[in-house]
């Protein structure tokens, strides 16, 4: 009977008779039987087969039997004689797909840098720190669906192709057909985007919200999850170019209801995947940083701390420690303000809330006190911001005000004002970027490896 490796050494007894396939991590070859370390991905660890020299074939197999070579091995479940593991397979016959070269095969017995990994972005997935991260990875999209459909939300698929910049930040890829070696011009000089496919330029999504809200409106409560690219020239530990968010839109929402679904969403991924991944969790706490557990703990087990940003910024003002970054009402907070603030000062997750108007997108809704909007951000410690969201602004003429100060044309966005002409309500939604949410979770260095097949500046390879 085939199983999984996982499934084996968690519950695997004595005298079963099993069937695995993976792919060979180690082999110690002795004198009349061999060790062979078998990993099929669905564990941190592998199981230990016994190959014994009165095997069919045993001397022909075994030279195929090299780290990189995948395998089916078949046989019978017996105590294990080592330590290490409670359980190990004594082969009875062994079938190998396909060898791997030990002089050519890149992923041998040793440690391997982060960097080295990325560029066989191929073959990384097999290493132990990889393949916990994309079993955590998996784990967090497996919780964050389960949270939202517990809650009766609806996902919904918006668009990568867009004619709109939800962020009005301009860091936007160009979605065209046009031939780039004969682009049609207008009578100006400009390129002219009506003979495009779509008509006008379009571009890959910087964010799903503006269409969730459209869906919001039918819906009352729904979520998306999937692809976003910002076209920002950033090469550094932090940024992709292609990432994914999840941003959930509520109807009938203000902010304080933002806030709770905010930090009752983290308890949730942070419970499952500790209940869900633990080996690989305490890898994660052994291997690349001893407070992962810890920052778990803190955020599943502390009331996150709500502050206003000029209380945030009061309690700046007054720290002893010295900042890069200048701290002044009417400024964005940095990182390193952030992270100040969550680690040092309240040491919990804190929710920022109520920016100045000129710092904040245009749908924010603002205050009474028309300096401020309902805006909200979750900060973590080790990581500053690690959602983003507001109360959107459901008055008609509030948003066209803003939008013409912003310089921004009612034109190009007269469906999402109509959102506003019939039928408006209040409501309310956030955004978490996902790789983030990975990497903060699994205390990796770089977002790079927490993605499959990061998308950077320069970098577009696999």
């Amino acid at each position: 009977m085939k199983r999984r490796i996982i499934e084996i050494l968690r519950n695997g007894q004595s005298d079963e008779s099993v069937t695995v396939q993976g792919w060979v991590r180690t082999k110690r070859d002795l004198k009349g039987f061999a060790f062979v370390e078998v990993n099929d991905g669905s564990s941190l660890a592998s199981l230990q087969a016994v190959l014994k020299a009165e095997m069919p074939d045993y001397e022909a197999t075994l030279k195929q039997i090299n780290t990189g070579a995948s395998v089916e091995i078949s046989g019978v479940l017996v105590p294990s004689q080592g330590k290490g593991q409670r359980i190990e397979l004594q082969a009875e016959t062994v079938k190998v797909f396909g060898d791997a070269d030990p002089e050519t095969y890149p992923l041998q017995k040793k440690r391997h840098s982060f960097e080295f990994l990325r560029t066989i972005g191929h073959l990384r997935s097999r290493t132990n720190s990889l393949g916990a991260v994309f079993r955590v990875r998996n784990a967090c999209a497996t919780a964050i669906h389960q949270f939202f459909q517990e809650r009766s939300f609806l996902w919904v698929h918006t668009p990568v192709i867009t004619r709109n910049d939800c962020e009005g930040a301009g860091e936007l890829f160009t979605v065209t057909s046009l031939d780039l070696k004969k682009i049609p011009q207008t009578e100006n000089g400009k390129i002219d985007y009506s003979q495009d496919f779509f008509g006008g330029q379009a571009f890959l999504t910087v964010s799903g919200q503006l269409e969730a809200e459209v869906m919001a409106m039918a819906f009352s409560n729904v979520y998306t999850f999937g692809p976003t690219f910002r076209a920002e020239n950033s090469n550094t530990s932090r940024h992709l170019a292609e990432f994914w968010m999840v941003e959930p839109e509520m109807a009938f929402c203000d902010l304080v209801g933002n806030m709770d679904l905010a930090e009752a969403f983290l308890k949730h991924i942070f419970k499952y995947v500790l209940e869900t991944c633990p080996e690989d969790m305490k890898f994660f706490n052994q291997r690349i940083d001893d407070s992962v557990l810890a920052t778990a703990d803190n955020i599943i087990n502390n009331q996150f701390e709500r502050i206003t940003y000029t209380e945030a910024i009061a309690q700046l003002e007054k720290a002893t420690k010295t900042f890069e970054y200048p701290v002044e009402w009417g400024l964005d907070l940095q990182s390193e303000h952030e992270r100040y603030l969550a680690e040092e000062l309240f040491k919990k997750p804190v929710i920022v809330t109520d920016y100045p108007k000129q710092i904040k997108a245009f749908y924010m809704r603002v205050n009474d006190d028309d300096k401020t909007v309902r805006a909200m951000d979750v900060l973590a410690p080790k990581i500053g911001e690690i959602i983003g969201g507001s109360q959107r602004e459901e008055r008609l003429e509030v948003l066209e005000k803003r939008m013409q100060a912003q310089d921004i044309n009612p034109d190009d966005l007269w469906w999402y004002l109509d959102l506003r002409r019939y039928g408006t309500v209040p409501h309310a939604g956030f955004g978490l970027g996902f790789e983030r949410l990975v990497q903060f979770m699994t205390g990796m260095g770089n977002i790079r490896d927490v993605i499959p097949f990061p998308r950077a500046p320069l970098s577009a390879e696999f």
